[in-house]
């Protein structure tokens, strides 16, 4: 969601519209922009990546000197790749219009013949984009908690899962890295609301505007997803490589981060580099998942208000 705002700017153009010079120009960005940034990443978190790599080193010069194997990147990355590989063939919205939205429309039938069934609680015309969207952020959760703290516990059953960012101690403390990094985006965030292809491209689920409720349903499972790829990528990611990695566990994440934002527009998949490693950073920094998770949370529920306010699409009634 931060890195979004980079590919929605006021100038935004289709890409088959652009010149040759102009579609370089929008290639090579990130590249200059890394190298901007790289810079206030190295001063705010410099120390961080210090104090990971030197406890890396210490803890593999244990394990070497014990004669043991750490098994934990092996668990890890045969972890991801299965649950990367589920998602993008079981758990994405074509699957549902494929084999979940018959089996609804069966149960929704069924409750004219036998009435007091679930399906009463049913209405796929009304709410087909809705269960569709569902379907991912339950496939979004369960992915990214359930599988790999199941196998986890099975493989290193004295591991407490709690220690992959889910400590809420310390939480307050650094409060105030959660409210720099919302002074730094926020404003950004205003400016862009006012593109076209922001009312356009936000909220997803295109009836939020219909009802409080559609807007309170679509925003929880928004919510809940965030804070599962949060637990994934910046809790059971770092955890597990922390010890072998060190800070290079922070650049490794980046790279399956950013490669489950392919098929979104290209500047944003190039910003979740740069969110990833900023992120990254600060869990390892904080010990916790929460500052960023509510830094998502928080633009990702702006961004959509605004989306919706500039085009006077707020809901009006509470249930559609």
């Amino acid at each position: 969601m931060l890195h979004g705002l980079l590919a929605l700017s006021p100038n935004h153009v289709p890409i088959d519209k652009l010149t040759l010079g102009q579609t370089a120009l929008k290639a090579l960005f990130p590249v200059a922009a890394y190298l901007a940034l790289a810079p206030v990443l190295w001063f705010f978190f410099r120390r961080t990546w210090r104090e990971l790599d030197l406890a890396a080193h210490e803890h593999q010069k244990k394990t070497l000197a014990a004669g043991t194997y750490n098994y934990r990147p092996a668990v890890l990355f045969v972890t991801t790749a299965l649950v990367l590989t589920l998602q993008e063939y079981y758990g994405g919205r074509d699957f549902y219009s494929e084999h979940i939205k018959p089996a609804l429309n069966v149960f929704e039938v069924e409750q004219l013949i036998h009435a007091g069934g679930l399906g009463r609680l049913i209405n796929v015309k009304k709410y087909d984009e809705l269960y569709s969207f569902g379907w991912w952020a339950f496939n979004r959760v369960f992915g990214y908690t359930v599988i790999p703290f199941v196998v986890w516990k099975l493989c290193f059953r004295k591991d407490s899962l709690l220690d992959m960012g889910l400590r809420a101690r310390g939480l307050l403390q650094h409060a105030w890295i959660y409210g720099l990094c919302l002074a730094v985006v926020l404003p950004a965030m205003f400016v862009v609301s006012r593109s076209p292809d922001f009312a356009n491209y936000y909220p997803f689920y295109k009836h939020a505007s219909r009802s409080w409720f559609d807007l309170a349903a679509w925003e929880a499972m928004y919510f809940a997803q965030f804070f599962a790829l949060e637990i994934f990528f910046r809790g059971f990611w770092l955890s597990g490589l922390r010890n072998t990695l060190g800070s290079g566990a922070i650049f490794a994440m980046c790279v399956p981060y950013c490669m489950i934002h392919y098929g979104k527009p290209y500047l944003e998949a190039a910003g979740a580099v740069v969110a990833g490693i900023a992120l990254g950073s600060l869990a390892m920094r904080t010990k916790s998942i929460y500052s960023g998770f509510l830094v998502h949370v928080t633009v990702a529920l702006s961004m959509d208000l605004l989306s919706l306010a500039n085009r006077g699409a707020l809901p009006k009634v509470l249930w559609g």
